[in-house]
C-alpha cells in the first residue's frame, strides 16, 4: 500500500508494446497537466512488452513531473496492469486511460465535477449523447460487439458502455474496487463495475 500523499490526480496508463504510440500520449498528457494548478503523478505500467515501450516512456522522466514507469515483469494482462497501477497510485482521484490516447485526457475536465458532486466512479461511453470517439474496428467486429452488449447490460443494468479505456475513480473507491478485482485480462472492465455496484458505489456514465 503506497504512503498517503497530497497528490490530487493519478493517471494510470496500462501499456503493452506501445513504443510507437506512448510518446505522443505522454506528450499530450504533459501539455494538459502542465497548465493545471494541482499536484499529479503519471504511472505507465508496462505489461511485459517485447519492444522498447519502457525506454520510450522513461525519456519523459525529466519533462513530465511525477512520472513513474512500473513493470509487471512479464505479460499479465491489461486488467492486472490497471490494478497494479491503481493500487500503487496515491492520488485523491485516479484515472486510467489507454496508451493510444483514444480518449484524450482533456475529458478529465468534464469528469471531475461529476465525481465532486458525489459519484465514486465516472466512466467514458460512446453509447450516450455527445460522444466523439470513432471506432476503427471492421464491420464483423462491430456486429459481434453489438450482440455482446445485451448480456452486459443485463449484468450491469443502467450501464451502456463498459469498454472505454477512460475511467475515473475517487481514491477510496479505487482502493475498494481494485482490492477486490480478480480478472487480469478480458472482462476486467465489467468486473470493476459489478464490484462497484455490489459495494454500493455510485457510477456515472459520461460521453466521450
Amino acid at each position: 500500500m503506497p504512503e498517503s500523499t497530497d497528490i490530487f490526480l493519478s493517471v494510470v496508463i496500462p501499456s503493452y508494446n506501445e513504443a510507437d504510440r506512448i510518446s505522443k500520449t505522454l506528450q499530450s498528457i504533459s501539455n494538459y497537466l502542465t497548465g493545471k494548478h494541482f499536484s499529479y503523478e503519471v504511472l505507465v505500467v508496462d505489461d511485459g512488452s517485447t519492444d522498447n515501450t519502457m525506454e520510450v516512456a522513461r525519456e519523459y522522466l525529466k519533462d513530465l513531473s511525477g512520472l513513474r514507469v512500473l513493470s509487471n515483469g512479464k505479460n499479465r494482462g491489461k486488467g492486472y496492469s490497471v490494478r497494479h497501477g491503481m493500487l500503487e497510485a496515491r492520488g485523491e482521484y485516479r484515472l486510467f486511460m489507454d496508451a493510444d490516447n483514444s480518449v484524450d485526457i482533456s475529458h478529465f475536465d468534464a469528469f471531475l465535477p461529476e465525481i465532486q458532486k458525489g459519484f465514486d466512479v465516472a466512466i467514458g461511453s460512446i453509447e450516450i449523447g455527445g460522444t466523439s470517439v470513432k471506432e476503427g474496428a471492421g464491420f464483423h467486429r462491430r456486429v459481434l460487439r453489438s450482440v455482446s452488449k445485451l448480456p452486459i447490460r443485463m449484468l450491469i443494468p443502467g450501464i451502456r458502455d463498459t469498454q472505454r479505456g477512460f475511467k475515473l475513480f475517487r481514491g477510496n473507491a479505487a482502493e475498494i474496487i481494485f482490492s477486490h478485482q480478480t480478472i487480469d485480462r478480458f472482462g476486467f472492465d465489467m468486473e470493476l463495475l459489478v464490484i462497484a455496484r455490489r459495494q454500493k458505489l455510485a457510477v456515472k456514465e459520461l460521453p466521450v
